[in-house]
């Protein structure tokens, strides 16, 4: 599903470009033409009309252009772009405005007008504090600095407390937003690897790395990004633990945070994109049916924003974690038919966002496909999108290339396969033991799957309701949960116990919580 694209990065640069920065690039560069301009406006047509990006088929388009001096021109577009982009981006974002406005304080220093220079500084403070920008305050404070030290500049004594202070307190606050945003950054990389924590030892582990890095005394906490970070933090160490009660109450922090400050969702987007998107996980996990929709509902209302469309970044973000969402809603009510409709979109989205989605999201995306199609009892369908996981690189998410296996198997088992069931059940069983990956229900699974491989529908029944016996009783274990949250194990047993369709089993336990 993924295209190839090419790898060029000028290529990449002029594929992402929207009609009207297409527009503006052209128009940018005829206000500075030089010859030298209008051959890098020839070279961009010829990049921009391409399919794909083949060097010598570029070069054929445009002959009067040396090959020494092709590397060159390609530098020199490069560049060109990005100086239009950011001409053109610089009201969007408030970085770009700040920069903007420090360039010119420090272009009327230069000058030898400081008092004009201190007086564009004070706004940008402002400006910075606004929007919570430490770092950037850092740089106009050494730059006020500068010009009360080396002027006299009539301010008084007073500047220089003032200053001092202001140092402090902005450094104080940038070190405790580094301490809690690397703790964030590393326990997210914890878990993009790993998964889940699987057994005692890895829960002790990721214990110990979180006490140890969260020395900050908490009650100093109270900036924006502080606040932030402290909630990811804690929403990371939640979900590799599968709290999801305080994975919920976390990232439900997260949102509010937003929610209280609105300014920073168009400061801060893709943070607030993922702050929803674990709120919309934490309810799929505990299953609260009603917060779940209103959250969709809002999620999704937000999507159409133009803060989320601003960039294609978001675009790209907004459009998986609702993907995921809408999966995951089908997956809770077992209305899988009705999600299987989904598919021709989500695959359209995928192909649009190849450029930019990363290979941890598309295999997500893959496995709660092939989870829609199996609820749904479209078996090759389920195999066809879990061999793309199974048969992709290993370095990411063990957990889930474990499940893929796992729902591969199924899927096989239930299609008859005998044939291959049995040494696909050596090789995944064998592949997860060396991953140390198995929980007890997994165990389960196997002994039953490798006990009534070659067993007639009628006489699976018994061994079938001694293995829904046993596993239910792991239902609210924390470390098998895991399991449950993957793959609905003890719905799919039941479905055969019960000789219902799996979409009815699970329809029905939705049903019958919505009344709780």
């Amino acid at each position: 599903m993924m295209s190839n694209r090419s790898a060029d990065i000028l290529f990449q640069l002029i594929q992402s470009l929207e009609k009207a920065e297409k527009r503006h690039f052209k128009l940018y560069i005829k206000r500075s033409s030089s010859r030298e301009d209008l051959k890098i406006i020839q070279l961009f047509d010829a990049i921009d009309k391409s399919k794909d990006y083949v060097e010598k088929q570029v070069i054929k388009k445009l002959p009067y252009i040396e090959k020494p001096q092709f590397a060159n021109l390609k530098a020199h577009l490069y560049k060109e772009l990005l100086a239009s982009l950011r001409l053109l981006k610089s009201t969007e974002s408030i970085d770009l405005q700040l920069h903007e406005q420090l360039d010119y304080a420090r272009i009327l220093y230069n000058k030898g007008l400081f008092l004009q220079s201190l007086k564009i500084l004070e706004k940008v403070k402002d400006l910075a504090k606004t929007y919570h920008q430490e770092s950037f305050l850092i740089q106009v404070i050494s730059l006020e600095k500068k010009i009360e030290t080396l002027h006299i500049t009539r301010s008084g004594e007073n500047a220089a407390i003032r200053l001092t202070q202001e140092a402090n307190d902005v450094n104080e606050q940038r070190t405790s937003i580094t301490a809690l945003s690397n703790l964030a950054l590393q326990l997210y990389q914890w878990y993009v690897k790993h998964g889940h924590a699987r057994n005692e030892k890895d829960e002790k582990g990721v214990k110990q790395f979180f006490k140890q890095n969260l020395q900050i005394g908490i009650k100093k906490i109270n900036g924006f990004y502080e606040r932030m970070y402290l909630y990811q933090s804690y929403c990371w160490y939640a979900f590799i633990r599968q709290d999801f009660l305080m994975y919920y109450r976390n990232s439900k922090k997260w949102v509010e945070l937003f929610n209280d400050e609105p300014l920073m969702i168009s400061v801060e987007t893709g943070h607030y994109i993922k702050g929803m998107h674990n709120l919309l996980t934490a309810n799929f996990n505990l299953r609260n049916y009603k917060q779940f929709d209103n959250y969709l509902f809002e999620f999704e209302k937000f999507t159409l924003t133009k803060a989320a469309k601003q960039h294609d970044n978001f675009r790209m973000q907004s459009f998986v974690y609702l993907t995921s969402a809408k999966i995951n809603k089908h997956l809770m009510k077992g209305s899988f038919s009705e999600g299987i409709k989904l598919m021709p979109v989500i695959k359209q989205g995928l192909d649009e966002f190849s450029l930019y989605i990363d290979r941890h999201r598309v295999l997500v995306v893959q496995y709660k496909m092939a989870l829609l199609y199996f609820g749904n009892g479209n078996y090759e369908l389920s195999i066809d999108h879990l061999q793309q996981i199974i048969n992709g690189p290993m370095d990411i998410r063990i957990d889930l290339q474990c499940y893929a296996r796992l729902l591969h198997l199924m899927a096989h088992f239930e299609l008859n396969n005998n044939a291959i069931i049995e040494s696909l059940i050596k090789s995944v069983f064998r592949f997860m033991s060396r991953m140390e990956n198995m929980t007890i229900v997994e165990e389960e699974m196997f002994k039953f799957l490798r006990n009534n491989v070659f067993e007639s529908a009628e006489k699976l029944k018994p061994g079938l309701k001694k293995l829904l016996h046993t596993i239910k009783q792991f239902e609210k274990n924390r470390y098998e949960t895991r399991v449950f949250s993957y793959l609905d194990i003890i719905s799919w047993v039941e479905s055969k116990v019960y000789d219902m369709p799996m979409s009815a089993v699970v329809n029905e336990k939705y049903m019958n919580s919505r009344h709780h």
